[in-house]
């Protein structure tokens, strides 16, 4: 990083949901379409689809109508019932970058938190990575928890998986 470049903070968030770890990270890695912010979308035409393939390595990635994809990123861990890390392959300007050279990360841990319940937590990190638009994604993703992804998330796992 040079001098001229700067430092750019990871954003964090969390919320407490009425799930077991395990059945939080099946919601968050089985169905995606089911708590996926209807704004983030890399394909041009509608999507049709949402996965993550599960396993280190994975891609997670969604597709059009058409059958074109839009890799979002890759696997870097991948713990079930634990924790999920993945590479998040956008540029300053919210487009799609073709690997992971200029990737942040988005690392997602599931927590218990009491009888019942979950604690989510999800950070964006490295997010210089993103180079000149770093500072612009920061501001965007920066605010209160849970967030509109957590919160999302949180709506999911009520209609799904709630309890209480």
């Amino acid at each position: 990083m040079s001098e001229q470049t700067p430092l750019i903070g990871d954003v964090r968030k969390s919320v407490t949901v009425p799930a077991s770890a395990e059945q939080c990270f099946a919601l968050f890695t089985q169905k995606p379409d089911q708590w996926w912010p209807p704004t983030h979308v890399l394909v041009k035409k509608e999507r049709a689809g949402l996965a993550f393939e599960p396993r280190l390595g994975g891609r997670y990635y969604e597709w059009d109508v058409e059958g074109t994809e839009a890799v979002w990123g890759l696997i870097l861990d991948w713990q079930p019932g634990r924790r999920v890390i993945m590479t998040w392959r956008i540029d300053g300007n919210w487009q799609s970058i073709p690997d992971d050279e200029r990737a942040s990360r988005i690392e997602v841990d599931f927590t218990a938190a009491g009888e019942g319940h979950t604690r989510v937590d999800l950070a964006h990190v490295e997010l210089y990575r993103h180079g000149e638009g770093a500072e612009r994604i920061f501001k965007a993703l920066d605010g209160p928890s849970p967030g509109e992804t957590l919160a999302l998330f949180a709506k999911a796992v009520e209609r799904n998986l709630g309890r209480g």
